[in-house]
């Protein structure tokens, strides 16, 4: 490929979309350190022999990169691109489409799951990328060279990813897996409504009453409000330690608050009257919160997993990629599968898991 060219007037970018090849590599950098929404700063395109850097800053830019990611003859060729979403759905207003995951591509072809691009690049072309700029100031302007052979480093292998991994998914006739996949990652991109019950995640509330986790569920709840409507990190707002104290030992007012948080280095003392209306207010749905399960029975969890593990050989696929851990928990649980084990994944586990999920006869 040629050298990396800098594009800066949104006219170029879209005078390159009228004769667009079938497929393009696409990456981005964005900066989130000090924000609930990723700031994109820089987006990367292999497009033929050309090496793009985009800066999105510019005025008119983000709708000339809106037209690429909505070209429907063009397939976006991305590698681990969750995050990169959430950036193009901030900067851009849509999201790439047709998408294809270098990483959940090289899983079902059985390559490696969970494999980073430096790792897949060298195992596929035998190119060892050097590290560099990984925790750079993309926004920062002029960037320096360094930065910029780094970003191009990023898509420049993209095509080599994509053939090798698509001929080995026709082989292997698994086409349709990757398909259903980018569909469920685009979807959740898309819907972004996050999670119903956050308490779920955090271990600490296992530890906490039921009236404690009421409490726990409506500071995440507010915390994640917040940092959405003011563009924070959810640990600026309220972290999870202070979090699970209040809900464990809650004051007993406002004002028994207020001197918490003033005996507190770093707490979030100006945001004390929203904390304790957040603490204070029942929320519509808190009567039918799930607790936090405790732990699964170890023996039926082990036969699950070897159950897996044996279709997983069976199929060629590296560990994990069929079904996690905590997935095989809710599956234990008695809910319905997961989304996440819907579809080519449910085909597959369904005959060997479902005489392990029924229920054990009752003598008499």
């Amino acid at each position: 490929m040629s050298a990396p060219l800098w594009i800066d007037q949104p006219a170029e970018l879209l005078r390159r979309l009228e004769h667009a090849p079938a497929h393009v590599g696409l990456d981005t950098e964005f900066i989130r350190e000090r924000t609930y929404w990723p700031k994109l700063a820089l987006v990367q395109m292999a497009v033929g022999d050309e090496i793009l850097l985009v800066d999105p800053l510019l005025p008119g830019m983000p709708q000339a990169l809106a037209a690429w990611l909505q070209a429907p003859a063009v397939l976006k060729v991305m590698h681990s691109p969750s995050e990169d979403l959430v950036a193009f759905k901030c900067a851009c207003g849509v999201l790439p489409g047709p998408m294809y995951d270098t990483q959940a591509a090289a899983a079902l072809a059985g390559i490696g799951a969970g494999m980073g691009y430096q790792k897949l690049v060298e195992q596929v072309t035998g190119v060892v990328l050097p590290k560099g700029e990984t925790r750079s100031d993309w926004l920062r302007r002029p960037l320096s060279a360094a930065q910029l052979e780094y970003a191009a480093d990023d898509v420049r292998h993209l095509d080599a990813l994509h053939a090798a991994t698509a001929g080995r998914l026709r082989e292997l006739g698994r086409e349709a897996w990757l398909a259903e996949d980018m569909a469920r990652a685009l979807a959740n991109a898309a819907r972004d409504e996050g999670e119903r019950w956050p308490h779920l995640s955090l271990r600490a509330a296992q530890f906490l009453d039921a009236a404690g986790q009421r409490r726990l569920l409506r500071l995440l709840r507010w915390r994640e409000r917040h940092a959405r409507e003011h563009d924070l990190p959810r640990s600026w707002v309220l972290d999870n330690e202070l979090a699970a104290l209040l809900s464990r030992d809650p004051p007993a007012d406002s004002t028994a608050l207020q001197k918490r948080l003033d005996a507190l280095p770093k707490s979030p003392r100006r945001l004390a009257a929203a904390i304790w209306q957040a603490l204070s207010t029942p929320l519509a749905d808190e009567d039918d919160l799930p607790l936090p399960a405790g732990e699964p029975d170890r023996n039926a969890l082990k036969r699950l997993q070897d159950a897996v593990a044996r279709r997983s050989a069976e199929l060629a696929l590296p560990d994990g990629v069929l079904a996690s851990r905590r997935y095989l928990e809710a599956l234990l649980e008695g809910g319905d599968w997961p989304p996440a084990l819907q579809g080519w994944r449910r085909a597959e586990l369904e005959p060997a898991l479902a005489p392990l999920l029924a229920p054990a006869p009752t003598a008499g």
